[in-house]
């Protein structure tokens, strides 16, 4: 049975993230190295774009390296880095085709000048594209995304552009590399990990999760579906009660 016809077309998350786990496994499984297996997790990536495209999400962001990643074995990072390249290049047609546009969030000044080149062409290449956002988290940790909130709204209270006494959720939300998304409404994590390892703990706040045993190379359209489905059967409160929902 087609997963795509049991979907609620009302009620498909606005924006969903996720965490692209399990392609080293993937690989370790079949005596691959893991480059081969980042390599087959990009067919997933595109995949999931144009199915979440084809079903209507406006946002979405994939976990596509954290800055925890950086203490990788080095010929594991530099594939990672080389296959970035590669893919932005390979994809840029395709977000051009379907209208998709493209942003980052992260400490990107740590990628590779060719890498950071790369990726700021195709940023800048579907800067007009208004389809779909889909944003690459690179070199990206929650934590120290908040740190450097607090830094910039710490120099905003130094030069009196705000007070003390401004500061509020939305005045923090500004400040996040995320300031122009919405919350999540759905977090994906793949290969049977439960944890959101340091993943946009601040937007995540009322995200509802996700956890599927399959490894990233093997997420098909169908298990995206049935994690959408999944979410449209639960009820978000967002702290009122059952009766106040209704």
């Amino acid at each position: 049975m087609d997963k795509s016809t049991t979907i609620n077309t009302e009620n498909i998350p606005n924006h969903i993230a996720i965490i692209m786990d399990g392609n080293g496994r993937w690989a370790k499984k079949r005596g691959l190295l893991r480059a081969l297996g980042h390599e087959s997790g990009s067919k997933s990536v595109k995949d999931v774009v144009e199915n979440c495209k084809n079903i209507g999400v406006k946002y979405l962001t994939l976990y596509a390296f954290s800055t925890e990643n950086w203490n990788r074995p080095r010929l594991e990072v530099e594939a990672l880095m080389k296959l970035l390249i590669r893919s932005l290049k390979k994809e840029l047609p395709v977000l051009q085709k379907n209208n998709i546009k493209l942003s980052t969030i992260g400490n990107t000044d740590k990628l590779p000048e060719k890498a950071r080149k790369q990726l700021l062409e195709v940023i800048d290449e579907t800067k007009d594209n208004s389809k779909m956002l889909v944003t690459l988290a690179l070199s990206y940790g929650s934590r120290e995304e908040i740190v450097s909130a607090v830094k910039k709204i710490s120099e905003q209270v130094k030069t009196n552009a705000i007070a003390v006494t401004d500061i509020n959720e939305e005045i923090i939300t500004q400040n996040l590399y995320t300031h122009n998304l919405p919350d999540v409404d759905l977090l994906i994590r793949t290969s049977g990990e439960q944890r959101i390892s340091n993943f946009l703990l601040w937007q995540c706040a009322y995200a509802e999760f996700y956890f599927t045993d399959v490894l990233w190379p093997d997420f098909t359209e169908e298990d995206l579906h049935e994690a959408i489905i999944s979410y449209q059967k639960r009820e978000r409160r967002f702290g009122k009660t059952s009766e106040q929902v209704k």
